[in-house]
């Protein structure tokens, strides 16, 4: 689709969520490695939350983690929550990976995640999803 489309890959990040890495690990990472040698780039959805293993980040082609939304929602009142964030900040940090949060929806989160260290969000603070319009 990208050859024919001419779209180019290295515009393309695909996301995958832990629990599409309980199957078949190898063989996703194989597929994964083969579109990442034509520029596609992945994500890490949902980081933390489902069967979280480490050895996903040693030997996926991942480009990017995305800190979901629950540790996000009470990063301002639950110190565990905090202390999440930041492990996931600075382990991503090292392993030269960039890093989402996900479910920013106050000014104060955004200033926290900010001084963390976190340089990319997402969330209703910036915008609501809204209907596809055609033109």
């Amino acid at each position: 689709m990208l050859a024919s489309s001419g779209a180019p890959a290295n515009r393309l990040r695909l996301e995958i969520t832990e629990s599409m890495l309980q199957h078949d690990l190898t063989v996703t990472i194989g597929k994964m490695q083969a579109l990442r040698q034509v520029g596609v780039r992945f994500s890490l959805d949902d980081f933390g939350t489902g069967y979280s293993s480490m050895s996903y980040l040693k030997h996926m082609p991942l480009d990017q983690l995305k800190i979901d939304k629950s540790f996000v929602d009470e990063i301002l009142i639950d110190s565990t929550d905090s202390a999440i964030v930041r492990t996931v900040v600075t382990l991503a940090e090292n392993l030269g990976l960039e890093v989402v949060a996900e479910g920013v929806e106050q000014r104060e989160q955004l200033e926290l995640l900010i001084a963390i260290g976190c340089r990319a969000f997402q969330g209703y603070l910036f915008g609501k999803p809204e209907p596809i319009t055609r033109t």
